[in-house]
């Protein structure tokens, strides 16, 4: 077994297994653990502030009201990692790292950076719809995954 336990082809696996989490991304955490996902939304000019941040980009305030996704989105850039960053890690390879486009966010276009599993690395494309899935790493904290979304 490799330190990293138990490994999956196509899942890097969870290596944190606490979310030491700050005041300002403790809502995420808590949603996570709910298997839902939130976004910080500017409560002044309603931009999507994801990563959270402490001021808006656009308008500069601080702030926000936490906002329910549908989970769902678009691929917007992958990379397919096929060799590993760790020896331990090379019964994960190849898996595909990708920035998601979410839907809800009235085309600001937030993202996040993702594992995306459940594919083939070698026919997945920009564009293709995902749908999140969560990770149980244990009862305090979750991890979001994206599968491809069947045509």
């Amino acid at each position: 077994m490799s330190t990293f336990g138990t490994l999956t082809r196509g899942q890097f696996p969870s290596i944190l297994t606490e979310t030491h989490a700050s005041p300002m991304t403790q809502p995420f955490w808590d949603a996570a653990k709910e298997d839902r996902l939130v976004a910080p939304k500017c409560a002044s000019c309603g931009t999507f502030r994801l990563p959270p941040s402490p001021y808006c980009f656009v308008c500069r305030q601080r702030d926000v009201e936490w906002v329910e996704l549908p989970g769902t989105g678009a691929i917007y850039s992958f990379t397919v990692v096929r060799h590993p960053l760790h020896p331990d890690l090379a019964d994960a390879c190849p898996y595909v790292s990708g920035v998601v486009e979410l839907d809800g966010t009235q085309g600001a276009g937030a993202r996040m950076l993702v594992n995306i599993i459940g594919c083939d690395p070698d026919t997945v494309k920009i564009g293709d719809r995902v749908a999140i899935t969560w990770e149980h790493v244990n009862d305090e904290m979750s991890t979001p995954r994206f599968r491809p979304i069947p045509a």
